[in-house]
This record gives C-alpha cells, sequence and structure tokens, in this order.
C-alpha cells in the first residue's frame, strides 16, 4: 500500500504514534512497510 499524500516526516511520526499508543500490529505494518519502501530509517520500537 501506498501513502503517498504523507511526507517522510508525517509518516515517521504516524509509525511513532502508533508504537506509542499501541495501535493494530496490522496498521503498524502497513506504515512500517511504506517507510521501508521509501527507504528511510525504521526507528527503532523499544526508543519510542
Amino acid at each position: 500500500m501506498m501513502l503517498p499524500q504523507l511526507t517522510d516526516e508525517m509518516l515517521l511520526d504516524a509509525y511513532r504514534s502508533a508504537l506509542r499508543m499501541r495501535l493494530e500490529r496490522e496498521f503498524v505494518r502497513m506504515l512500517r512497510s511504506e517507510i521501508r519502501r521509501r527507504k528511510l530509517s525504521v526507528p527503532e520500537e523499544r526508543f519510542i
């Protein structure tokens, strides 16, 4: 799934927030997949 309407920073913020709020795993996976597709660094979960 592509999320082109989100800037890279918005995507990373959404990922961090999703982890912090313990949202559904599938949603977190979707965000992580898009982060990797864009070749961004995935923030480590233990630092969030």
